[in-house]
């Protein structure tokens, strides 16, 4: 941690050391997004448009990050989101993501797509843990997976609901990437050329189990694995690929099967974040997924006050996508958001260098809040208010006129 502490002064070292460790195409897969990048280049700008209003002159010598989420109190605003990739970028990279979560008292949510049994995950990981639901083409098989969850420990459950068809990542295509893995020419000579990955996280799989990650925490019911051979296309009958069916009805359903904290995310519209307080969700994920499912979507920052004056009485709501700084979190909390949650940030970390790198990823943001915090004028997290930013369309006017 140390020699992290030197060479990741903010997360886009880390994102740069993951780059250099992984293979091009895993890589790109955790970078990049859908087409032509639109959304993940909004998402950032919108955070960039806002500005924050410090006051002065208040003393924030006693500051503090604790937020209190679901009756229990964390250590930070921010929650690990789920990030598939996280067990092919590290060997077992969900369970250091889990435990560096852990030790800074936050939440780190699994996703379905991970390689790693989530009753391991949830053993070896500590912490408060929610599980991430992607519901595939057969509805029903889903239900399997909940009650495994439930009975592994999970505290929470998210459904992903923006994403009802196969993602266009179109530089997937062209590097040659499906999931779950397969061994190419081009993969081979793209992994000989990264051996620090190669040897570390393939290796290490293949030692133990004798072949690359699997999904282990997707049930595929006997009648449907002769199709389960991954997404590969937007055509493709494979049982992985997305439920294009799902209604509210579908949800309920989901609310009457698990007992626990129920979220819904992809929400951008108010509208959908009513319907889901009225379907008995505890709360909503306002996200574009990060730019991977609708690349002219609008960004979760312009979306979230809308969101928040509409049902941010009647659900708890967590922000995703883009966020990179502290000051980022803080946005998002004057925006009305309850917590932030983040994906890629410690994904890079845990590409850079497993658990340490995760953990360096939080220590980076929690400094850069505090920080930011005092220079904001506030002393703990429940004191930040719509009144510390300033939106594009408050901000003076521009202009080459005489000063």
């Amino acid at each position: 941690m140390a020699d992290l502490s030197r060479k990741a002064l903010n997360i886009e070292d880390l994102r740069r050391m993951a780059k250099r460790r992984l293979t091009k195409a895993l890589f790109d897969f955790c970078d990049k997004g859908s087409e032509d990048q639109i959304a993940m280049r909004d998402n950032r700008a919108a955070l960039d448009r806002i500005k924050l209003m410090p006051r002065v002159m208040r003393d924030v010598s006693e500051r503090h990050t604790r937020v209190n989420l679901f009756g229990k109190t964390h250590g930070l605003p921010l929650m690990i989101g789920p990030t598939g990739p996280a067990g092919f970028v590290w060997y077992r990279g969900e369970t250091e993501l889990a435990r560096a979560a852990a030790k800074a008292n936050i939440p780190f949510t699994l996703a379905s797509t991970s390689n790693t049994d989530m009753e391991k995950v949830h053993a070896n990981g500590g912490g408060t843990q929610w599980f991430q639901l992607y519901v595939w083409r057969n509805a029903e098989a889903a239900f399997v997976t909940i009650k495994r969850a439930l009975d592994a420990g999970f505290e929470g459950l998210v459904v992903t609901v923006d994403s009802p068809v196969y993602n266009n990542r179109e530089i997937d295509v062209r590097n040659g990437l499906v999931f779950p893995p397969k061994v190419t020419m081009k993969t081979a000579v793209d992994s000989i050329r990264h051996p620090r990955w190669l040897v570390g996280t393939a290796g290490r799989y293949y030692l133990a189990e004798g072949r690359l990650p699997a999904f282990t925490n997707i049930h595929i019911p006997p009648e449907d694995k002769a199709e389960a051979t991954g997404y590969v296309s937007a055509k493709s009958s494979s049982f992985l690929n997305r439920n294009e069916s799902m209604t509210w009805d579908y949800l309920r359903r989901i609310r009457d099967a698990w007992p626990h904290k129920l979220l819904v995310k992809g929400i951008l519209h108010p509208e959908d974040a009513l319907m889901a307080a009225e379907c008995g969700a505890d709360g909503i994920f306002v996200s574009n997924h990060a730019g991977n499912t609708n690349d002219t979507a609008i960004t979760p920052w312009d979306a979230l006050p809308a969101i928040a004056a509409a049902a941010g009485d009647k659900l708890t709501i967590i922000a995703d996508s883009g966020v990179r700084r502290g000051s980022d979190v803080l946005k998002a909390l004057a925006l009305g958001a309850d917590i932030v949650a983040i994906g890629r940030a410690t994904l890079y970390g845990v590409g850079a260098a497993g658990e340490a790198g995760a953990s360096r990823a939080l220590e980076i943001l929690e400094s850069e809040i505090m920080r930011t915090m005092a220079v904001l004028g506030v002393a703990d997290i429940p004191s930040i208010t719509r009144e510390h930013i300033r939106l594009p369309s408050e901000l003076p006017a521009s202009g080459n006129g005489p000063a």
